[in-house]
């Protein structure tokens, strides 16, 4: 095949997921080496960055998934009627803030930075697919680890958590986050549209 193909290729592989697909996955697919299928997909990456439609390809850590353009995100909600997702909270964005930087972490130790429960923040957002499970620690009790999602990081626009802004010196002499960072502006239906998609 051309590049153009396997370009062809993997734009088809992702309109048909709908879902971030992993580079092992693509180049399995389409049976090329890894670092091949990369810059190809890179490449596509920009191809619809230029175009600047609708459509976009994002880069999601070692994944790529498409979706909708955020300057479109209103026609999108309007055809599809969907209700405006609240924004996160100051809780939630602490939280978040205390996951990213630290993960994979317990609930106990987000509850022990934050000083008070976080039960009904953690699991809101879950539901909003931000953070997730990542196994369970090896001592007493096997509590549940937690970290951040891909979808996470699509709606920070960033391509990994190396992307995080840097902790204020004082936080990083701590050892941990008990202070918000500066983050873009808290997410909107804009921002998480694509979940819907």
């Amino acid at each position: 095949m051309e590049a153009k193909q396997y370009k062809a290729a993997i734009e088809a592989i992702l309109f048909a997921s709908g879902e971030p697909v992993e580079l092992d996955r693509l180049a399995e697919a389409v049976e090329m080496e890894k670092n091949i299928i990369k810059a190809v997909a890179d490449d596509l990456v920009e191809d619809y960055r230029k175009n600047a439609g609708g459509i976009t390809i994002v880069k999601l850590d070692d994944a790529y998934q498409m979706c909708s353009t955020r300057d479109y995100a209103s026609y999108v909600r309007r055809a599809m009627d969907l209700r405006r997702n609240t924004p996160l909270s100051q809780a939630a964005m602490e939280v978040l803030a205390i996951v990213a930087y630290n993960q994979p972490v317990t609930r106990s130790r987000i509850e022990q930075v934050r000083g008070v429960d976080c039960s009904a923040v953690m699991q809101g957002l879950m539901l909003k697919g931000l953070i997730e499970e990542r196994g369970r620690l090896e001592m007493p009790g096997r509590p549940l680890l937690y970290g951040t999602t891909k979808h996470f990081l699509r709606c920070f626009s960033m391509e990994s958590l190396e992307d995080l802004p840097d902790l204020p010196q004082s936080v990083e002499e701590k050892g941990e986050v008990d202070a918000l960072p500066e983050y873009p502006a808290e997410p909107t239906l804009e921002d998480l549209i694509d979940k819907e998609d």
